[in-house]
């Protein structure tokens, strides 16, 4: 199932801003792949915002509904009113491969569990208003055997399929080309096999 995530380079993050009763709210989304993405997202966070008042965050590194390498946290907030909020608001937006961190300098007034819980909602929300997407595609390593002069005319079916050549292994007998096939969709290279007149067949390892 291709979906989408956010279209930022590895290490960089988007900041948005929200006040709320002279309480800020500072919003940093990342593409969080692995876990690890995202807890170098919230470590940076605390390295450049020392003194705020709170650090809460949440993530889904994966694909949309994942249930395994999720998480949030209120950051000593009351419990329910920040990280689970944002969660709800990433799991709604049906992206994948997402962190979040929302970095709280307390204004002096108090919210409320509800205004806390609406404040980081917001946050987030606004946040991702704005967030640069692409779409991914989960794919895997296939592996096709073909002839050198099939070779050409193979690459540029693949190209029409959007699927892109990940290595090419020469011997004496033909090519290997390693592709990254589209998961979701079906092994059919039949076309392509009657262009070459059958000389075409998936190999494994």
């Amino acid at each position: 199932m291709s979906y989408p995530i956010p279209d930022l380079p590895s290490g960089e993050w988007q900041e948005s801003e929200l006040e709320v009763e002279k309480s800020r709210f500072i919003t940093w989304v990342n593409h969080a792949p692995e876990v690890a993405d995202f807890e170098a997202l919230l470590s940076r966070a605390r390295e450049r915002h020392p003194s705020a008042s709170h650090h809460c965050s949440a993530f889904i590194a994966g694909p949309p509904g994942e249930q395994q390498a999720i998480g949030f946290s209120d950051d000593g907030e009351p419990g329910g009113t920040a990280g689970r909020p944002m969660y709800q608001v990433l799991e709604g937006s049906g992206m994948g491969q997402i962190g979040c961190v929302v970095i709280r300098y307390f204004g002096g007034t108090k919210l409320g569990t509800g205004g806390l819980a609406r404040a980081y909602s917001q946050a987030v929300a606004q946040a991702l208003e704005s967030l640069p997407t692409r779409v991914f595609t989960p794919r895997i390593s296939l592996r096709l055997k073909l002839d050198f002069a099939g070779e050409a005319e193979a690459r540029a079916w693949l190209t029409s399929q959007n699927v892109p050549i990940e290595h090419a292994d020469y011997a004496a007998d033909g090519v290997v080309l390693t592709v990254a096939w589209p998961d979701e969709k079906a092994r059919d290279i039949s076309p392509l096999k009657a262009r070459l007149r059958g000389r075409l067949e998936w190999v494994s390892d």
